[in-house]
């Protein structure tokens, strides 16, 4: 590869994020969930002939290439962002519905999808069972995108996300075993049964080892420093790390991945980070992990509007109803033990199990001699198209139809008081501005001024009364007053060393303990 195709491919690499984040920036704006909207954009400029963006075009749908960024550069970054957050105690507070969610749940929609593929749609023993490992794989970050903006229950979230963690690497090993050994396995009976269940465990087992060992090994590097920009550095070395020495003994990456960034956010940050490490390498993983899924989902659109469905629409319909149906059964059969677990809850899981990113890299991945491959990707795209569009569009209905995305008691009031409030002290302000620079006097002014102060006190009394009513919403006021305070107090420590009044190290411990003070802050909350 010469200077030009680098410089020509770091260009179209550049395009694809301005475009990416644009589209993202639109979408928050308009508080609208990002992937989503990245998806159906991407399949718009896929769609229409747009000469300048063709080259961009041409070079994503590479097989090769969409392939590489979604498994290997992306992958590990965003399964690492997302186990790195995740508190044992709330793995530990929910392990049972995402244990029943994430293996249960994962093997019975495989074994459904997979029969079914055979008997309703026609496919071979292993073209059906690739399909239905692609079929297992749940992608939750528009859902959870979603969630943020609606205020769900904590809870329900993280079962969400606590499932596609571990169904992710679960579904990848089906995948693998399906695509490469099961015809083997088949040809040798009995015995074949017993070897694919060895490779099953061992690739499972080997993965949990390698991230274990990994994770535990940088948790007890980071205690001997405290510098957070080289913690960040040990971060990316342990995700990719332990993804692709996986890869490379034959184990499962995703699962290593996710183990490793497990023991390193909780273990880790316990004993190797201090608050403002943590502080930090949360946001930078924040912040990769919005870039890689804004490209991610833009890719994925492009992607997709390379299929030609041509006479496979009911070939398509009747796979969409196969993977509902398996993933309806295999969900409430799941979770039919768990206890205090409401139902409406399982409602949203199963219908917000949509299908991503992962299932058409995995797809992209299968050789090009493999019997099917054509069928299984038209399909797989459409399913993951249907899932991403029509599902992830209409979880936000189905929450208002279940009633989870109402506001904590005596919020509609507080937010009516609020905003009167706001008004009525806009006003009062107003009428100061206009009396100065239009030369009113005093008097003609003091009048409206005393009626809005009298309305202003009726409201402020009627926000104590609420207070005492729902105590939850004066902490509320109380922790946004704290976080702004602390970092006003921050900002005037970085103003004081700008103008050469304390010295860059007292400002560094100043501003360290004010760091520690909001992460105990969000902590709490």
């Amino acid at each position: 590869m010469d200077e030009l195709d680098i410089h020509h491919i770091f260009e179209l690499g550049l395009t694809l994020v301005m475009i990416a984040c644009g589209i993202t920036a639109i979408s928050k704006k308009l508080k609208q969930p990002y992937p989503i909207s990245l998806v159906i954009v991407g399949a718009i400029i896929g769609l229409i002939n747009i000469h300048a963006l063709e080259p961009l075009k041409d070079f994503i749908t590479e097989g090769e290439v969409f392939n590489f960024v979604i498994i290997t550069l992306f992958l590990p970054a965003l399964l690492g962002e997302a186990a790195l957050k995740l508190p044992f105690s709330h793995l530990k507070e929910n392990k049972g519905p995402i244990l029943a969610l994430a293996f249960g749940a994962t093997l019975l929609s495989f074994l459904i999808v997979g029969f079914s593929a055979i008997w309703l749609l026609g496919f071979s023993i292993p073209t059906a069972f690739v399909f239905a490992a692609l079929m297992s794989a749940t992608d939750p970050v528009s859902v959870i995108s979603i969630f943020k903006s609606v205020g769900v229950n904590k809870r329900l979230a993280t079962v969400i996300e606590g499932e596609s963690l571990f169904n992710d690497g679960l579904a990848v090993v089906l995948f693998k075993i399906s695509a490469f050994y099961l015809l083997t396995y088949l040809d040798l009976g009995v015995i074949g049964f017993g070897y694919g269940l060895w490779e099953f465990i061992k690739v499972i087992s080997l993965g949990l080892i390698i991230g274990g060992a990994l994770g535990y090994g940088f948790s007890k590097l980071t205690s001997y420093f405290d510098d957070y920009p080289l913690e960040i550095i040990f971060s990316v070395i342990l995700f990719y790390g332990s993804f692709l020495l996986a890869e490379a003994v034959h184990a499962s990456g995703v699962i290593a991945v996710v183990v490793a960034a497990l023991i390193f956010g909780n273990y880790g940050a316990k004993i190797g980070m201090s608050p403002t490490t943590k502080l930090n390498i949360n946001n930078f993983w924040e912040v990769t992990a919005l870039l890689a899924n804004s490209i991610v989902f833009l890719m994925v659109g492009l992607e997709i509007t390379k299929i030609n469905l041509a006479d496979k629409w009911g070939l398509v319909f009747l796979a969409i109803l196969v993977v509902l149906i398996a993933r309806s059964i295999a969900v409430y059969s799941s979770l039919l033990f768990t206890k205090n677990f409401p139902t409406p809850w399982k409602h949203v899981i199963n219908w917000g199990g949509l299908k991503g990113s992962l299932s058409i890299a995995l797809v992209l991945s299968l050789p090009h001699d493999f019997t099917g491959r054509e069928e299984i990707l038209i399909i797989a795209f459409s399913v993951v198209l249907f899932s991403l569009v029509f599902q992830g569009l209409s979880i936000k209905w189905l929450l208002s139809i279940l009633g989870l995305n109402k506001k904590a008691e005596g919020f509609k009031d507080y937010e009516e008081l609020i905003a009167r409030g706001h008004r009525i002290e806009t006003a009062i302000n107003e009428i100061h501005t206009i009396r100065k620079n239009l030369f009113i006097t005093e008097s003609a002014a003091q009048e409206l001024i005393t009626e809005y102060e009298q309305e202003l006190h009726g409201l402020k009394s009627e926000m104590e009364q609420l207070f005492v009513k729902y105590p939850s919403l004066k902490e509320k006021q109380q922790s946004i007053l704290r976080k702004h305070a602390l970092y006003a107090q921050y900002e005037a420590i970085e103003k004081l060393v700008k103008e050469d009044i304390i010295s860059n190290e007292v400002a560094e411990y100043e501003q360290n303990h004010i760091t520690d003070r909001i992460v105990k802050l969000e902590d709490m909350h």
